[in-house]
């Protein structure tokens, strides 16, 4: 069964009183299942607009994900939050279809796997294709695998774009190798003119789950 995520962008104006949403987080997240893929760390933005923190968060799967944003547990804590941050919060029903072949050596797993975070608003849906369809050869060789991909979503928080595809590599030094590899150069060379992007590379997290 595909998973459900959370994948939010985050501009925090006081960090003291952020505190304190934090905090008020992890028994809400554990009461649903929710584990950390992304919470702060490294990131870099290589392309487009981006915010000082990104946070990934994995659930069994989208109606649970659902489950605990709309629970009054964490529609309590968003009041706490609202007055200290800003956000873009999407949920998306994760992707269980065909995976990236993977070929050659493949990176070597690092405990913080690396993410690419996108937000992608499509101009020209049928040229768009030819760069999905080129796009698998090269994060394949980097070990790279699909967690959401297109399916259902809904952005309950902000102004995000009206795609987010989420790509999940062995480590963060292999997602940012594969952007930067001659073999996604030539791809992304297809999306150029047919898709606006905020794209973001960021490191995993290995800490305490709620």
């Amino acid at each position: 069964m595909a998973k459900g995520y959370w994948i939010g962008r985050v501009d925090v104006r006081n960090e003291e009183g952020y505190k304190s949403y934090s905090a008020a987080n992890p028994p809400i997240f554990g009461k649903f299942g929710g584990r950390f893929l992304v919470r702060a760390g490294r990131y870099e933005c290589v392309e487009g607009a981006s915010h000082p923190r990104n946070v990934v968060i994995e659930f069994a799967d989208y109606a649970t994900a659902l489950a605990c944003y709309r629970s009054p547990e964490y529609q309590a804590n968003i009041k706490v939050r609202q007055p200290h941050a800003s956000a873009d919060v999407v949920i998306a029903e994760g992707y269980d279809g065909p995976q990236p072949p993977q070929s050659g050596v493949v990176p070597p797993a690092s405990p913080r796997k690396g993410y690419w975070v996108v937000q992608t608003d499509v101009t020209d849906a049928e040229a768009f294709k030819a760069y999905v369809a080129a796009l698998l050869p090269p994060v394949g060789k980097f070990g790279g695998r699909y967690l959401v991909r297109g399916g259902a979503r809904e952005a309950p928080e902000g102004e995000p774009r009206s795609r987010t595809p989420l790509l999940e590599f062995p480590s963060f030094e292999a997602a940012v190798a594969c952007y930067h590899s001659p073999d996604y150069a030539a791809v992304k060379k297809l999306r150029r003119g047919n898709a606006e992007v905020d794209f973001v590379i960021a490191e995993g997290y290995d800490g305490p789950q709620p």
